[in-house]
């Protein structure tokens, strides 16, 4: 692992833009993807980057993101964004690499590319509302997460690389890392009305219990240390090789990067390493994988102790969040369901899980593991 960089105490979590309507909240995600074409990226490539090549489409929710093999063997990744994404959000990220790459450049994330003209932004025309912006970036080699399987040390591993991440960009800012983001859990109990789209009035039922169960412990978010954060490091997002004795190869999609708390970051963490689907068949303990991770992240990060309690009430307000917003998208944009929904069903699981446990349970499912060591 690189040397970490100590940086200065992270702030107590506040929101910094107050309140948003749910509306407001849900308007990057109510709008159909609108798809670029192959032959369009390609020229693009050509045109704004000089990289002569073809094209592979990755199945994504919003954007475009294309796999391009040049003509010399190399790879890269072409992001082509909806036509609505705000400029200011695509700049964020686009510094935020730039950060990362100056900062720590043995984190492994993806590098931003210059075009022709020198710009990390490419306009491109819109077949609908105003031009896209286009970013060319460099291609991370390996398997994202969700597509193989990891061993306990492996997943410690993973954990070193989050805690590397939240030093290497505690110091960094952005006029656009205090806007209001839906995949926030802190922005929960605002999308509760989104229930009415679970189907299943049992899984409606488990999310409204663990809506309850989130406005309990709201008002301690407060009280949060907070800094801009990745806030979306799921098995997707998680390229590994296994050939490689740091497993981790690179961590991919700066697209939720948002001020929050660090306790939030790490629940979604933690969250993601539950067992999918297949897991579930094999019987494997629920939270193995994430205390496997936690593990990991400990031998280079602190949490404090109230961090440590409430997590796991994060982790399952998650887990109610991705049922709450990918029912409803599911319901919106049925031809990209499949895509939305693919975790969904192995969350409802969980979520009843997290349900199953009392208070005190609940309070220590963190902690009662640390006395082993770290």
């Amino acid at each position: 692992m690189t040397d970490l960089i100590v940086a200065a105490e992270p702030q107590p979590f506040e929101k910094r833009n107050g309140q948003s309507s749910l509306a407001g909240l849900l308007f990057d995600l109510s709008h159909p993807k609108i798809p670029y074409a192959e032959d369009l990226a390609v020229a693009l490539a050509r045109r704004s980057y000089g990289v002569d090549g073809n094209v592979r489409r990755l199945a994504t929710e919003k954007d475009d993101t294309f796999i391009v093999k040049a003509a010399t063997g190399a790879q890269f990744i072409l992001k082509i964004a909806h036509p609505l994404e705000p400029i200011a959000e695509l700049e964020l990220q686009i510094s935020v690499l730039r950060h990362l790459e100056a900062r720590s450049p043995g984190v492994p994330v993806p590098r931003v590319l210059p075009n022709v003209d020198g710009s990390f932004l490419t306009p491109v025309e819109s077949e609908v509302g105003p031009p896209r912006m286009a970013r060319l970036m460099t291609f991370l080699p390996g398997t994202v997460l969700d597509k193989t399987t990891a061993t306990s040390d492996q997943r410690a591993s993973i954990g070193e690389v989050l805690a590397e991440l939240r030093f290497a960009m505690a110091d960094f800012e952005h006029p656009a890392d205090g806007r209001i983001v839906a995949w926030d859990v802190t922005n929960l109990l605002s999308f509760a009305a989104l229930a009415e789209h679970i189907v299943d009035l049992n899984h409606r039922r488990s999310v409204e219990l663990a809506l309850d169960s989130f406005a309990e412990i709201q008002p301690r978010l407060a009280g949060l240390r907070s800094q801009v954060l990745h806030n979306d490091f799921n098995t997707s997002n998680i390229v590994v090789d296994h050939r490689n004795p740091g497993f981790v190869n690179g961590i991919i999609d700066f697209g939720d990067t948002v001020r929050t708390a660090i306790a939030v970051d790490v629940s979604t963490a933690l969250m993601n390493q539950m067992p999918n689907l297949a897991g579930l068949d094999r019987g494997d303990p629920p939270f193995e994988g994430a205390h496997a991770l936690l593990r990991g992240y400990l031998r280079l990060a602190d949490l404090t102790a109230e961090e440590l309690r409430i997590i796991p009430y994060l982790a399952m307000g998650r887990v109610a969040l991705r049922g709450l917003l990918t029912s409803w998208r599911a319901a919106l944009f049925p031809e990209n369901g499949a895509y939305i929904l693919r975790n969904t069903q192995a969350g409802w699981f969980h979520l009843d899980w997290f349900l199953s446990m009392s208070r005190q349970q609940m309070d220590t499912l963190l902690t009662d593991r640390l006395d082993g060591g770290r």
